[in-house]
C-alpha cells in the first residue's frame, strides 16, 4: 500500500520528527511506501507533492495541532487521525488500522 503521513506538533520540534521516523520505519518494515511531510517549527519539510497525494492509498494525519494544507488530502481514500504520540510508541497498531 502506499501511505502518505503528515506529523505536527505543538512545538515541531522533537515530537514532530520522531514520529515521522516511526512511522517511516513501521510502514517500510510492514511492506509498505510510506512518505512523510513534517510540520514543525523548521515549516513545512519534505512536502508532499501533487502526485503523491493522487497515488496514495491512505492518508495518516499523526498531528495534535492544525494540520496546514489539509484541503490537499480531500480526494485521498483513507485518512486516519491519531495523536502524535500513538504514532512514535504504537506505529504498527496504526497501520493495521489502515488494512
Amino acid at each position: 500500500m502506499k501511505i502518505i503521513a503528515i506529523t505536527a506538533c505543538p512545538t515541531g520540534i522533537a515530537h514532530t520528527y520522531m514520529a515521522a521516523e516511526c512511522l517511516e520505519r513501521a510502514g517500510t518494515s510492514l511492506g509498505h511506501q510510506v512518505k512523510v511531510e513534517t510540520q514543525g517549527a523548521m515549516g513545512v519539510e519534505n512536502r508532499l507533492t501533487e502526485k503523491d497525494i493522487e497515488t496514495a492509498d491512505a492518508l495518516i494525519l499523526a498531528a495534535d495541532i492544525p494540520v496546514t494544507g489539509r484541503e490537499r488530502f480531500a480526494a485521498v481514500p483513507r485518512v486516519l487521525e491519531v495523536p502524535v504520540q500513538q504514532a512514535i510508541r504504537n506505529p504498527a497498531e496504526i497501520f493495521s488500522r489502515l488494512q
